[in-house]
């Protein structure tokens, strides 16, 4: 094999024209990583993405070629995949508000140049879901949104559009799924390309806890912070150290690693309803 890409949290190799996307227990919080990582991370997330992918095949097609046909060392936290030609755009859907889009609405009054209603409060849910793009930046750099329009320009209105309708199909699906579950999806980001045969293709990770955000129904509550099955534990103990949020990055307590690494087990188990 051959290491193509190593990105914040999953390691890229090549075999034999095929792609070995692994995941790591790296967490990376404010477009660094932590020096600290979260046992079983990577495994709670290729198990959750797979899933997902299953759940999601009459919606669009995907890049898994198999879960098991990976080396040994790797067991659990790498999946085979087909090669894709990545699009320079990340895809978000928006449900609720919070993290940056929210930053967007208190600003603009309107997130990707998409206006909302006024008097929106942190994580409430939005009229419809709303598909907000962001580029696509290098390790180390910030996504910046950007508007449907710039997707178009870039993309093509064609692209642009099946990009749109997927995005928010594919977020509409999980959200009504995790939602029979106790689990509110607030928002989630998602990968395409370009197959061998010109099919767009959903790649990389689905609506995983570092992908999206998740919160319990029962405790939703707008107005505040909300209880997050995904790293947001690890954002907020961030946030608190006076860490300026360049690298090199502080050293997570162990404390703070236990409570992430249960909260991803506790996301996986209520969605899948299999135990970990």
């Amino acid at each position: 094999m051959k290491l193509i890409h190593s990105g914040k949290v999953r390691d890229v190799y090549e075999d034999d024209g095929d792609i070995i996307l692994v995941a790591s227990d790296r967490v990376s919080v404010y477009d660094v990583i932590l020096p600290t990582p979260i046992p079983d991370k990577g495994k709670v997330l290729t198990q959750l993405s797979l899933w997902w992918f299953e759940q999601l095949t009459d919606i669009v097609p995907n890049h898994v070629i198999s879960a098991t046909d990976v080396p040994a060392e790797f067991e659990g936290r790498a999946v085979r995949c087909k090669a894709l030609k990545m699009v320079q755009v990340e895809c978000i859907a928006r449900g609720y508000l919070a993290g940056l889009g929210l930053k967007e609405y208190e600003r603009d009054q309107a997130v990707s140049g998409i206006a909302l209603p006024e008097g929106l409060l942190e994580g409430s849910r939005l009229p419809e879901p709303i598909f907000t793009p962001t580029t696509k930046a290098p390790l180390g750099e910030h996504d910046e949104f950007i508007t449907f329009a710039d997707v178009m320009n870039q993309e093509g209105a064609d692209v642009a559009e099946s990009l749109k309708r997927i995005t928010l199909d594919v977020y509409k699906r999980g959200a009504e799924i995790a939602r029979e579950r106790g689990v509110v999806i607030a928002d989630t980001k998602l990968e395409f390309g370009w197959d061998a045969d010109g099919v767009l293709t959903l790649g990389d990770e689905v609506l995983t806890s570092d992908s999206s955000r998740f919160w319990p129904l029962d405790e939703w509550q707008p107005g505040r912070p909300q209880f997050a099955f995904d790293k947001q534990f690890v954002r907020d103990w961030a946030a608190g150290t006076g860490w300026d949020k360049k690298a090199p990055a502080p050293e997570v307590p162990q404390d703070v690693v236990d409570v992430t690494r249960a909260r991803y087990i506790e996301a996986y188990e209520r969605i899948t309803g299999r135990s970990w």
